[in-house]
């Protein structure tokens, strides 16, 4: 056991006043206990002294001990915040943030982008894009979580005129985990379903209907009759029992099995958004599923998140080579290869203009900025952290694993193509198609299907969990930073409760006409509302708090750097990257199109619908900001300047980091969250 500095006093108090009297000087005995105990000599003496005069004394330390043990499970001992606790190891933490920004977009969207643009040529702007956009964003939002030690809504206590941009960011985390988990149950059920001999859509089956086929179809062709040569139905000439003339035949791209199934018994897919149909009940308890896999990894937090982070984490990697290793085996891969990245790759892409935003928009949803993750993560930092090489590491982890994941899907690919007879381009796919449909038809024409079936469904599994573990820690430490009584109490009950309303939520993801809302949210909540976020974000912290203020806060936790180190990050946040990011948001709010699925458009009450998800995020902003101007003193030029400065509890969270510079900066358990600093600017007394 160990006693702290004000526990004399305590023990005083509880000493029998027969000892009280024989004290000559309370004050001495008082600095003496900790001190003694402390010592090596004299230890286990002092220990039998203090028990014997005092036994209340350390049944009153242990049984708190023991409560706050039981009450913040999610704080151990060697934690350096005690209130909110800190990550266990520096690699749990690298894991988490790997496993947040290396998901399904890895596998599924970058392969395609890089070989509709360009193959290898792709990789220029893609890299650069990396270094102008995504990696900036990237450090500043790890340094500034780390900072304050605080989420994406309280940490705008640097800018309370903000504060807005830190609740759209949580508000867009919460709808895209409601689908996000939907596609995570998809791959839970392809997982189950391909424990058979024979995987389910290897073949047409009874599910089937005329159109199922890995071969084109006759739908028509020349007959000879006795009025001479006609084109007649290819389904008249069979009843009637005649014979096609030859190199008549008229053809139509068939359905493959995979498709058919993914259609018809996955999805079980409605005619459109209008026709709702019923629940999918294999869907919905694949859904509960993941929800209780995503709670059960949650509940004690970062300190159980960060153990499951091993596997989900690593595991892909593993599959990821796995199957490169049979891919470069099989016939033909060569030449899915060659598509990918090698001798097809056509350098007058990168004239385009497409190719370029392609890229910066590829970057930029790749490394999860601007969701609030990062800065939840990071929060549980401890405060000397070296963020910036954690930075580095992730963002070129996540990038390499983007090329290394697409020589494994084109391999695999180059073989299907190889096998069917057909070109590379005319197997490719991306997004659901690619993940549901071209990789598992690939998959059922290899020898021993099912087993490289299960592997890469279990790691589509681990790489949407991981990522989705982030997001609901971003949920979760938000509530405990407006909430941190309650989650101290109640972390587990809090976590599964915010679990089972998502999976409520989700329901409707996995009716009949499910995919199209899952679809409609991707369109519209996980689009341009982002990059509205992180343009108001970079603004906030280094045009209006201050670019080279913000430098010097980092500087406190990795230390000073020289000028010329700066100067990159100078560069891109105050001039580079805002561009950037605006040229994107204008791009994609003129290219803007209507969402559809499988060719069939959207009614206008979904569009409607998915407009009013965007705004109910954004809407934040301006209504935070105008609700702080209102709570400031003086008039609205005065309000709108107070708003603009750090409120009085902004600064790291523990006293003993603060130095100088925050030496005056109110205690942040005790202020008011998001305190409007007076008139003058000056802190409030703590």
């Amino acid at each position: 056991m160990r006693l702290e500095a004000g526990d004399g006093a305590q023990f005083i108090e509880c000493l029998p006043s027969m000892y009280q009297t024989v004290a000559a000087n309370k004050q001495d005995l008082v600095a003496v206990i900790p001190a003694l105990w402390e010592g090596r000599q004299g230890h286990q003496k002092l220990k039998v002294i203090l028990a014997y005069l005092c036994p209340s004394f350390f049944k009153c330390r242990e049984k708190e001990k023991v409560t706050a043990s039981s009450e913040n499970f999610h704080v151990s001992e060697n934690d350096e915040n005690m209130d909110r606790g800190n990550w266990s190891k520096k690699s749990d933490y690298l894991l988490s943030m790997v496993g947040y920004a290396v998901g399904l977009g890895n596998v599924w969207r970058f392969p395609y982008l890089t070989y509709t643009n360009g193959g290898g040529a792709f990789l220029i702007p893609y890299a650069i894009m990396l270094a102008l956009a995504g990696l900036p964003l990237f450090f500043l939002e790890c340094s500034l979580g780390q900072f304050a030690s605080l989420g994406p809504v309280s940490v705008w206590r640097i800018l309370p005129l903000f504060q807005g941009v830190g609740i759209t960011m949580v508000l867009i985390s919460i709808f895209v985990t409601i689908y996000y988990n939907v596609i995570i149950a998809y791959s839970l059920y392809y997982l189950f379903a391909s424990f058979q001999s024979v995987l389910p859509w290897a073949n047409c089956s009874s599910w089937a209907d005329n159109n199922c086929s890995r071969s084109p179809i006759a739908i028509g062709c020349n007959v000879s009759t006795g009025a001479g040569e006609m084109f007649m139905n290819i389904s008249w000439v069979n009843i009637n029992n005649l014979t096609c003339l030859n190199g008549s035949e008229v053809f139509q791209p068939g359905q493959l099995p995979s498709e058919q199934y993914w259609d018809k018994v996955t999805l079980q897919r409605s005619s459109g958004m209008d026709e709702t149909g019923g629940i999918v009940w294999y869907l919905a308890l694949c859904l509960l599923l993941a929800w209780l896999i995503v709670g059960a990894a949650l509940f004690k937090g970062i300190k159980s998140s960060g153990k499951v982070v091993y596997f989900t984490a690593l595991f892909p990697y593993v599959v990821l080579l796995i199957l490169l290793i049979r891919g470069a085996t099989l016939e033909g891969a060569s030449k899915g290869i060659s598509y990918y990245i090698g001798a097809q790759s056509n350098f007058t892409k990168l004239r385009e203009a497409e190719v370029w935003k392609d890229a910066a928009t590829q970057i930029f949803y790749s490394l999860s900025v601007a969701w609030g993750g990062l800065v939840a993560l990071s929060s549980y930092n401890k405060f000397n952290n070296n963020c910036y090489s954690d930075a580095i590491v992730v963002c070129l982890t996540n990038c390499l694993t983007s090329v290394f994941a697409g020589f494994a899907i084109f391999s695999i690919l180059g073989h299907m193509a190889h096998i069917s007879g057909k070109e590379v381009s005319q197997v490719v796919k991306s997004g659901f198609d690619l993940a549901f449909i071209a990789y598992p038809e690939a998959l059922a024409q290899l020898p021993g299907g099912p087993f490289w079936s299960i592997l890469f469904f279990f790691m589509l599994l681990t790489l949407g969990l991981d990522s989705q573990f982030a997001s609901i820690e971003t949920i979760t430490t938000t509530i405990q930073d407006l909430f941190p009584k309650a989650m101290k109490r109640m972390r587990v009950p809090i976590t599964l409760g915010c679990c089972l309303i998502l999976f409520l939520f989700g329901l409707v993801c996995v009716t009949q006409a499910g995919i199209y809302w899952v679809h409609l949210i991707d369109h519209f909540c996980a689009g341009w509302g982002i990059l509205i976020v992180a343009i108001l974000e970079i603004a906030g912290i280094i045009w209006i708090y201050g670019g080279n203020r913000f430098i010097e806060d980092i500087e406190m936790m990795i230390g000073a750097k020289r000028w010329i180190f700066w100067l990159w990050w100078r560069t891109c946040w105050f001039v580079i990257t805002p561009i950037l990011l605006s040229a994107i948001l204008v791009w994609s709010l003129v290219k803007f199109h209507r969402p559809k699925y499988a060719d069939i458009p959207y009614p206008n009450w979904g569009v409607a619908l998915g407009w009013c998800m965007i705004i109910f995020c954004i809407v934040w902003i301006p209504i935070t900001a105008i609700i702080k101007i209102v709570q400031a003193e003086g008039n609205i030029l005065q309000r709108i300047i107070i708003c603009c400065r750090p409120a009085s509890n902004w600064g790291p969270y523990l006293e003993k980091h603060r130095g100088e510079r925050y030496k005056d900066m109110a205690e942040p358990a005790k202020e008011t969250d998001h305190e409007i600093p007076t008139i003058s600017g000056s802190r409030k007394p703590e």
